[in-house]
C-alpha cells in the first residue's frame, strides 16, 4: 500500500499540509477528527459533486455539520452565492471557531474559501478538491474569490486553508472535458518551472489520456510541489508568484468574452498559445519551441486557436480589466527558455493584439 504523500506549504503560522493518496476520501473520519471534533462545520459543494461524494462527509464522526449545495457551473461563482453560503453558516450556528469544508472543483473551493475569509472576519477552511484543475492549482495557495460581469476573480481575498486533501480516485468520475481543463494547468507547470517535467508529459501522453491513476498521482504531486515552493516564497503575488498566471491573462479575457461558455482550461490553453506567439514575435523563443507546447496541448485535446467571434481588440480590452493589470499596462508572463518564463509589463498594445490575431481562427 502506497503511503500518503505529504507536501508542506511553508507560510509561518499559516503553514499547512497537502495530503495526497488514492482513496483518501474513504479515510476522512480519521484525518479530520482532530479538525472537526466538537466544532460546527459547513460543507460547501455543488449539485454535481454532492451525489457522488457527499456520503464521504456523512461518515465523519464527532462533527456537527450542515451542507450548502449550489448549482454547478462558473456562472454561479458570484458574490450572491457567497452571501448565501454565509447566511447558511449563520443558520447552521457557525461561530468564529467553526470550519468550512470545500468539497468540489475550483469554483467550489474559491467560493467556500472566500466565504471562510469574510465570515465573522475569518474562520478555518479545508480544501477537498475533486477535479484535476482544483487538485493541481486552485486548492493550493489561498487565492479565493468570485467573478463579476466585468471580469474573472475581481473580488476575493488571500485566505489559506488549514489542510488540502487530494484523492485522485475522484478523477474517475470526471467528464473528459473537465480532465482536459486540469491538463492545461499541468502543462503550465512544465513551461514555467520544470522542463524535465514537461518532457515527461510529452513521453507519457498516452497515460494522461487513459487516466493512469498511478501516473496522475505522481504528476499531481509534482504540480503541488512546484506551487507550494512558489507560494511559500511569495504568498501574495508580490513578484515570483505571478509566473503561475502563464496563459491566464489572455485566457481570462477569452472566458469572460465568451460568457464562460469556454471552459477555464480551454481558455488557458488558448492563452498559453497566445503568450508563446507573443514571445516568438519578440524573439524571446524560437517558433519550434512554441509549437512544441502547442503540440502537447493539441495531443491532449486542448485548443490552441481562439474561435471566431472573439475579436483581438476586444480580448485586449478585456485584458485591461484583469486584476493583474496596472493602469493601462497589461502584465504578461511569457516563455523565454525551456521551463522558464519572464514577467513583462511594458509591451505595445498593437503587438499584443497582433499575437492574439495570429492565434485566431
Amino acid at each position: 500500500m502506497q503511503p500518503i504523500k505529504q507536501i508542506q506549504v511553508s507560510l509561518g503560522d499559516r503553514s499547512y499540509e497537502i495530503m495526497l493518496k488514492a482513496g483518501l476520501l474513504q479515510s476522512l473520519n480519521n484525518i479530520l477528527n482532530a479538525f472537526c471534533s466538537n466544532r460546527a462545520a459547513l460543507v460547501v459543494t455543488d449539485s454535481n459533486v454532492e451525489p457522488l461524494y457527499g456520503e464521504a462527509i456523512d461518515r465523519i464522526e464527532h462533527c456537527n455539520y450542515s451542507k450548502f449545495v449550489f448549482p454547478a457551473g462558473e456562472k454561479y461563482k458570484t458574490v450572491e452565492t457567497v452571501a448565501a453560503i454565509c447566511r447558511k453558516a449563520v443558520a447552521a450556528g457557525l461561530d468564529r471557531k467553526s470550519l468550512i469544508l470545500a468539497l468540489g472543483g475550483g469554483v467550489c473551493g474559491d467560493m467556500a474559501g472566500f466565504a471562510a475569509a469574510v465570515y465573522m472576519r475569518g474562520i478555518d477552511f479545508i480544501q477537498l478538491p475533486t477535479t484535476l484543475l482544483a487538485m493541481v492549482d486552485s486548492s493550493v495557495g489561498g487565492k479565493t474569490g468570485v467573478d463579476l460581469p466585468e471580469g474573472k476573480n475581481l473580488v476575493g481575498a488571500f485566505w489559506q486553508p488549514r489542510l488540502v486533501i487530494i484523492d485522485p480516485e475522484t478523477l474517475k468520475t470526471l467528464p473528459v472535458e473537465e480532465l482536459r481543463n486540469g491538463l492545461a494547468e499541468v502543462i503550465k507547470y512544465g513551461m514555467i518551472r520544470d522542463w524535465k517535467f514537461f518532457r515527461r508529459l510529452e513521453k507519457n501522453s498516452t497515460g494522461l489520456k487513459q487516466l493512469d491513476l498511478d501516473f496522475y498521482t505522481r504528476i499531481i504531486a509534482r504540480c503541488c510541489e512546484i506551487k507550494a515552493e512558489i507560494v511559500s516564497r511569495d504568498e501574495r503575488e508580490g513578484g515570483l508568484r505571478a509566473i503561475l498566471n502563464y496563459g491566464h491573462t489572455f485566457g481570462h479575457a477569452v472566458e469572460s468574452l465568451s460568457n464562460f461558455s469556454i471552459a477555464h482550461g480551454a481558455a488557458v490553453a488558448m492563452g498559453m498559445a497566445a503568450a508563446a506567439e507573443l514571445a516568438v514575435l519578440l524573439r524571446k523563443i524560437p517558433g519550434n519551441y512554441a509549437e512544441r507546447q502547442n503540440s502537447l496541448l493539441r495531443t491532449l485535446g486542448l485548443p490552441v486557436r481562439i474561435p471566431p467571434g472573439l475579436e483581438p481588440e476586444k480580448i485586449y480590452a478585456a485584458m485591461l480589466h484583469d486584476k493583474k493589470a496596472v493602469g493601462a499596462k497589461v502584465k504578461l508572463v511569457l516563455p523565454v527558455a525551456e521551463g522558464a518564463v519572464a514577467i513583462i509589463d511594458d509591451l505595445d498594445s498593437k503587438l499584443i493584439i497582433r499575437a492574439v490575431r495570429n492565434c485566431c481562427d
